[in-house]
């Protein structure tokens, strides 16, 4: 059995820059780290310090692991300017992941927005993995303009499997950006597409804010509150449960989660902050 507390050693052997804040580390760590989709790692910098992190790769990969991060503060800054040929440190995984089992022959609906899409496209290369075991698999995807949509060299490739919708949304899109497809928030693409509703499972993830309107949202078209999954990593910090800054009522997002169903933290505090 990996234990979750000893460091990996990793290359980084490529790097794409998804986005003027976002970019994608593929790494290759020097033995295989295994994980289910939706749980976290911790990623270290030496002589920087470590922080949470939730691997975008399929979960049927183990060789290599990708990590997508967002620029946000000291350590993120300091990610952003390493170069292929870095060697990081990956302790793992930790924490809830999403239960596929459960969501075998049905319509799974995915909404994202910005960097929260580094866990759902886990989510998703982990379904396309077997994607005939689900009904049909929809992606909605948003971002403030084009610019800071990630993931677009693979969108072709996602749009061409049977059973799967890709839809993207942006805010906005300035003068000098072009776009061809949806303009608005997120939220508003429920009303552009059909979603099966009846015992079907849905995944949340991206800022707080967009959550909360999704969260509202999905709930007034129907679907239960223990069937809506949603991932809270971002209020994790040292991943042990010691820091306390991930504390979401009696539960710890770092132990507890980050993966929790609508109606285990309804009724908890701030859960949106």
């Amino acid at each position: 059995m990996q234990n979750p507390y000893e460091v990996i050693k990793a290359e980084v052997y490529d790097i794409i820059q998804e986005s003027p804040l976002i970019r994608t580390l593929r790494l290759k760590p020097e033995k295989p780290i295994e994980f289910k989709t939706g749980q976290f790692i911790e990623l270290g910098l030496p002589g920087i310090g470590e922080g949470p992190f939730t691997p975008s790769s399929s979960h049927y990969i183990s060789e290599t692991m990708d990590v997508t991060i967002m620029k946000t503060g000291f350590l993120t800054e300091h990610i952003h300017k390493i170069d292929p040929g870095t060697l990081v440190g990956i302790r793992g995984p930790f924490g809830s992941h999403y239960p596929l089992e459960k969501f075998k022959g049905k319509d799974v609906l995915i909404v994202g927005g910005g960097c929260g899409l580094a866990p759902l496209r886990s989510l998703f290369l982990s379904m396309l993995h077997d994607n005939k075991a689900y009904n049909s698999i929809t992606f909605l995807a948003g971002a403030k303009t084009p610019k800071d949509c990630i993931y677009k060299d693979e969108v072709t490739e996602w749009r061409k499997y049977d059973n799967v919708k890709f839809i993207r949304a942006v805010d906005e899109v300035p003068p000098e950006e072009e776009w061809n497809e949806n303009v608005g928030v997120v939220t508003t693409l429920f009303e552009k597409v059909k979603i099966e509703v009846n015992g079907n499972p849905v995944v949340v993830c991206g800022p707080p804010l967009m959550m909360k309107f999704a969260t509202r949202d999905l709930l007034k078209l129907g679907f239960k509150e223990e069937n809506l999954y949603l991932s809270m990593e971002k209020k994790m910090y040292c991943g042990f449960g010691q820091c306390r800054h991930c504390i979401i009522g009696g539960y710890y997002a770092c132990k507890d989660g980050p993966v929790f169903t609508f109606d285990q933290i309804k009724n908890e505090e701030a859960i949106w902050e």
